[in-house]
Protein backbone atom coordinates (compact mmCIF):
# COMPACT_ATOMS: atom_id res chain seq x y z
CA UNK A 1 0.00 0.00 0.00
CA UNK A 2 1.72 3.41 -1.06
CA UNK A 3 0.73 6.75 -0.04
CA UNK A 4 -1.54 7.31 -2.57
CA UNK A 5 -3.54 4.08 -2.03
CA UNK A 6 -4.39 5.49 1.48
CA UNK A 7 -5.10 9.13 -0.21
CA UNK A 8 -7.66 7.77 -2.50
CA UNK A 9 -9.37 5.37 0.08
CA UNK A 10 -9.57 8.84 2.18
CA UNK A 11 -11.35 10.03 -0.99
CA UNK A 12 -13.54 7.83 -1.68
CA UNK A 13 -14.85 6.66 2.07
CA UNK A 14 -14.95 10.11 3.48
CA UNK A 15 -14.63 12.99 1.16
CA UNK A 16 -12.39 13.91 -1.99
CA UNK A 17 -10.73 17.20 -1.69
CA UNK A 18 -12.64 18.58 -4.57
CA UNK A 19 -15.07 19.05 -2.01
CA UNK A 20 -12.88 21.78 -0.29
CA UNK A 21 -12.39 23.28 -3.30
CA UNK A 22 -16.19 23.97 -3.38
CA UNK A 23 -16.40 25.16 0.28
CA UNK A 24 -13.51 27.46 -0.75
CA UNK A 25 -14.75 28.23 -3.94
CA UNK A 26 -18.47 29.59 -2.57
CA UNK A 27 -17.12 30.79 0.19
CA UNK A 28 -14.14 32.48 -0.15
CA UNK A 29 -11.77 30.58 1.93
CA UNK A 30 -8.55 28.98 1.66
CA UNK A 31 -7.21 25.70 2.43
CA UNK A 32 -4.71 23.02 1.79
CA UNK A 33 -5.53 19.68 1.67
CA UNK A 34 -4.14 16.40 0.15
CA UNK A 35 -0.77 14.93 0.07
CA UNK A 36 1.65 17.26 1.57
CA UNK A 37 4.84 15.37 2.28
CA UNK A 38 4.98 11.88 -0.14
CA UNK A 39 8.11 9.99 0.65
CA UNK A 40 7.38 7.30 -1.76
CA UNK A 41 7.91 4.10 0.38
CA UNK A 42 5.39 1.76 0.92
CA UNK A 43 3.09 2.17 4.21
CA UNK A 44 3.72 0.87 7.00
CA UNK A 45 1.82 1.80 9.43
CA UNK A 46 -0.98 4.87 9.50
CA UNK A 47 -1.17 7.64 12.47
CA UNK A 48 -4.03 9.92 12.45
CA UNK A 49 -3.87 12.92 14.55
CA UNK A 50 -5.32 16.21 14.17
CA UNK A 51 -2.50 18.27 13.99
CA UNK A 52 1.18 17.51 12.82
CA UNK A 53 3.33 17.77 15.82
CA UNK A 54 6.47 16.70 17.30
CA UNK A 55 4.60 14.31 19.81
CA UNK A 56 2.66 13.02 16.93
CA UNK A 57 5.64 12.55 14.92
CA UNK A 58 7.39 10.86 18.09
CA UNK A 59 4.58 8.77 18.06
CA UNK A 60 4.69 7.45 14.57
CA UNK A 61 8.33 6.73 15.19
CA UNK A 62 7.42 4.67 18.27
CA UNK A 63 5.14 2.44 16.50
CA UNK A 64 7.39 1.96 12.75
CA UNK A 65 4.87 4.16 11.20
CA UNK A 66 5.93 6.30 7.98
CA UNK A 67 2.79 7.81 7.23
CA UNK A 68 0.65 10.91 9.01
CA UNK A 69 -2.89 11.61 8.68
CA UNK A 70 -4.12 14.94 9.90
CA UNK A 71 -7.24 17.27 10.29
CA UNK A 72 -4.76 20.56 9.81
CA UNK A 73 -2.96 21.01 6.67
CA UNK A 74 0.59 20.49 7.95
CA UNK A 75 1.44 22.96 5.28
CA UNK A 76 -1.00 25.68 5.57
CA UNK A 77 0.18 28.55 3.96
CA UNK A 78 3.57 29.58 1.64
CA UNK A 79 6.66 28.51 3.37
CA UNK A 80 9.47 30.57 1.89
CA UNK A 81 12.59 29.33 4.05
CA UNK A 82 13.35 26.38 6.60
CA UNK A 83 14.67 27.60 9.59
CA UNK A 84 15.63 24.59 12.08
CA UNK A 85 16.41 26.73 14.34
CA UNK A 86 13.75 28.34 15.88
CA UNK A 87 10.75 27.41 14.05
CA UNK A 88 8.93 24.20 15.22
CA UNK A 89 6.69 23.31 11.89
CA UNK A 90 9.93 23.41 10.48
CA UNK A 91 11.32 21.46 12.60
CA UNK A 92 8.46 19.00 12.36
CA UNK A 93 8.12 18.71 8.49
CA UNK A 94 12.08 18.19 8.35
CA UNK A 95 11.87 15.33 10.96
CA UNK A 96 9.28 13.91 8.71
CA UNK A 97 11.35 14.09 5.62
CA UNK A 98 14.57 12.86 7.04
CA UNK A 99 12.49 10.35 8.73
CA UNK A 100 10.92 8.98 5.47
CA UNK A 101 7.59 9.85 7.29
CA UNK A 102 4.72 10.88 4.67
CA UNK A 103 2.09 13.31 5.44
CA UNK A 104 -1.48 13.70 4.22
CA UNK A 105 -3.88 16.29 5.44
CA UNK A 106 -7.63 16.45 4.68
CA UNK A 107 -9.34 19.42 6.03
CA UNK A 108 -12.21 21.83 5.11
CA UNK A 109 -13.80 18.38 2.82
CA UNK A 110 -13.16 16.14 6.10
CA UNK A 111 -15.08 19.11 7.86
CA UNK A 112 -17.74 19.57 5.97
CA UNK A 113 -18.24 15.67 4.25
CA UNK A 114 -21.74 14.28 5.32
CA UNK A 115 -20.75 12.21 7.72
CA UNK A 116 -17.80 14.67 8.66
CA UNK A 117 -16.13 16.28 11.52
CA UNK A 118 -19.19 19.08 11.87
CA UNK A 119 -21.55 16.15 10.98
CA UNK A 120 -20.14 14.00 14.28
CA UNK A 121 -19.91 17.84 16.66
CA UNK A 122 -23.37 17.74 15.94
CA UNK A 123 -23.98 14.35 16.33
CA UNK A 124 -22.16 14.26 19.68
CA UNK A 125 -24.39 17.02 21.26
CA UNK A 126 -27.46 14.84 20.78
CA UNK A 127 -28.82 16.63 17.64
CA UNK A 128 -32.07 15.28 15.31
CA UNK A 129 -33.36 16.86 12.41
CA UNK A 130 -30.31 19.51 11.28
CA UNK A 131 -30.03 22.76 8.90
CA UNK A 132 -27.21 22.94 7.52
CA UNK A 133 -25.88 26.59 7.49
CA UNK A 134 -23.27 26.31 4.11
CA UNK A 135 -24.97 23.71 2.52
CA UNK A 136 -22.51 22.07 -0.75
CA UNK A 137 -23.33 19.49 -3.42
CA UNK A 138 -22.50 16.64 -0.62
CA UNK A 139 -22.27 17.62 3.10
CA UNK A 140 -22.04 21.05 4.25
CA UNK A 141 -21.14 23.02 7.57
CA UNK A 142 -22.59 24.76 10.40
CA UNK A 143 -25.79 23.28 11.55
CA UNK A 144 -29.08 24.18 14.13
CA UNK A 145 -30.78 21.52 15.35
CA UNK A 146 -33.41 20.15 17.99
CA UNK A 147 -32.39 18.02 21.36
CA UNK A 148 -33.22 16.61 24.15
CA UNK A 149 -34.54 19.33 26.77
CA UNK A 150 -32.40 19.77 29.45
CA UNK A 151 -30.97 22.74 31.68
CA UNK A 152 -27.98 24.45 30.46
CA UNK A 153 -25.92 23.26 33.26
CA UNK A 154 -26.99 19.73 32.56
CA UNK A 155 -26.08 19.93 28.65
CA UNK A 156 -22.40 21.82 29.60
CA UNK A 157 -21.82 17.80 31.76
CA UNK A 158 -22.89 16.09 28.39
CA UNK A 159 -20.53 18.27 26.64
CA UNK A 160 -17.93 17.75 28.80
CA UNK A 161 -18.33 14.46 29.37
CA UNK A 162 -18.88 13.47 25.09
CA UNK A 163 -16.36 15.26 24.28
CA UNK A 164 -13.39 14.41 26.87
CA UNK A 165 -13.30 18.55 27.09
CA UNK A 166 -11.86 19.64 30.23
CA UNK A 167 -11.61 23.38 29.10
CA UNK A 168 -14.88 24.56 28.05
CA UNK A 169 -16.57 28.21 28.97
CA UNK A 170 -19.54 28.96 29.28
CA UNK A 171 -22.16 31.95 28.92
CA UNK A 172 -25.97 31.90 30.29
CA UNK A 173 -27.93 31.18 33.21
CA UNK A 174 -27.56 27.37 34.34
CA UNK A 175 -31.36 26.46 34.39
CA UNK A 176 -31.77 28.14 30.65
CA UNK A 177 -34.00 25.14 28.93
CA UNK A 178 -31.90 24.14 25.93
CA UNK A 179 -34.01 22.31 23.24
CA UNK A 180 -32.54 24.15 20.17
CA UNK A 181 -28.02 23.77 19.62
CA UNK A 182 -26.11 25.96 16.57
CA UNK A 183 -22.41 24.40 16.12
CA UNK A 184 -20.01 25.06 14.28
CA UNK A 185 -17.13 22.37 14.68
CA UNK A 186 -13.60 24.70 14.61
CA UNK A 187 -13.44 28.25 14.70
CA UNK A 188 -16.86 28.40 13.16
CA UNK A 189 -18.43 32.09 14.59
CA UNK A 190 -19.36 34.93 12.23
CA UNK A 191 -22.10 37.29 11.40
CA UNK A 192 -23.47 34.56 9.19
CA UNK A 193 -23.78 31.95 11.28
CA UNK A 194 -25.01 33.85 14.34
CA UNK A 195 -28.00 35.12 11.93
CA UNK A 196 -28.36 31.38 11.15
CA UNK A 197 -28.22 30.36 14.46
CA UNK A 198 -30.89 33.13 15.81
CA UNK A 199 -33.40 32.69 13.13
CA UNK A 200 -33.00 28.91 13.69
CA UNK A 201 -34.20 29.51 17.26
CA UNK A 202 -31.27 28.31 18.88
CA UNK A 203 -30.70 28.49 22.27
CA UNK A 204 -27.25 27.87 22.91
CA UNK A 205 -24.64 28.54 20.23
CA UNK A 206 -21.63 25.81 20.25
CA UNK A 207 -18.36 26.47 18.94
CA UNK A 208 -14.66 27.88 19.52
CA UNK A 209 -11.98 30.48 19.19
CA UNK A 210 -14.93 32.89 19.78
CA UNK A 211 -14.30 36.74 20.06
CA UNK A 212 -14.99 38.92 23.01
CA UNK A 213 -17.79 40.58 20.60
CA UNK A 214 -19.75 37.65 19.07
CA UNK A 215 -20.05 36.15 22.17
CA UNK A 216 -21.62 39.82 23.52
CA UNK A 217 -23.63 39.91 20.52
CA UNK A 218 -25.18 36.27 21.29
CA UNK A 219 -25.83 36.79 24.35
CA UNK A 220 -27.95 40.06 23.30
CA UNK A 221 -29.86 38.18 21.40
CA UNK A 222 -30.77 35.84 24.50
CA UNK A 223 -28.69 32.72 23.02
CA UNK A 224 -26.47 31.06 25.35
CA UNK A 225 -22.73 30.16 24.29
CA UNK A 226 -20.47 27.24 24.91
CA UNK A 227 -16.74 28.06 24.13
CA UNK A 228 -14.52 24.64 23.42
CA UNK A 229 -10.94 24.00 22.41
CA UNK A 230 -10.25 24.44 18.95
CA UNK A 231 -9.11 20.79 19.03
CA UNK A 232 -12.13 19.18 21.55
CA UNK A 233 -14.67 20.65 19.40
CA UNK A 234 -12.60 18.22 16.46
CA UNK A 235 -10.69 15.57 17.41
CA UNK A 236 -13.93 13.73 18.45
CA UNK A 237 -15.51 13.79 15.30
CA UNK A 238 -11.67 13.41 13.45
CA UNK A 239 -11.75 10.41 15.41
CA UNK A 240 -15.08 9.01 14.76
CA UNK A 241 -13.95 9.25 10.64
CA UNK A 242 -10.55 7.40 11.90
CA UNK A 243 -12.98 4.07 13.93
CA UNK A 244 -15.69 3.94 10.67
CA UNK A 245 -13.00 3.47 7.86
CA UNK A 246 -9.54 1.76 9.82
CA UNK A 247 -10.70 -1.51 8.86
CA UNK A 248 -10.33 -0.14 4.83
CA UNK A 249 -6.60 -0.12 5.56
CA UNK A 250 -3.97 -3.00 4.52
CA UNK A 251 -1.80 -1.60 7.06
CA UNK A 252 -1.77 -1.33 11.00
CA UNK A 253 -3.55 1.99 11.77
CA UNK A 254 -3.58 3.83 15.46
CA UNK A 255 -5.08 7.24 16.54
CA UNK A 256 -3.04 9.55 18.61
CA UNK A 257 -4.62 12.53 20.87
CA UNK A 258 -3.09 15.19 22.87
CA UNK A 259 -4.90 15.60 25.72
CA UNK A 260 -3.48 18.39 26.66
CA UNK A 261 -5.52 20.57 24.43
CA UNK A 262 -8.72 19.33 25.38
Amino acid sequence: MKVEDVYALLEKEVAPVSLSDEFCSKHKMYDNSGIIINCGSQVTGVLFTLDLTQEAVAQAKALGFNLIVTHHPAIYGGISSFDLTDNPQAKTLAECMNGGISVISMHLNFDAAPQGIDYYLCKGLGGENAEIAAPLSNGGYGRVYSVATVALKDFVKKVKKEFSAEKVITYGEDYKKISRVASFCGAGCDDYNMDFAAKGGADVFVSSDMKHHEILALRQRGIAVIVLTHYASENYGFEKIYLKIKDGFKVKSEYFTDTALL
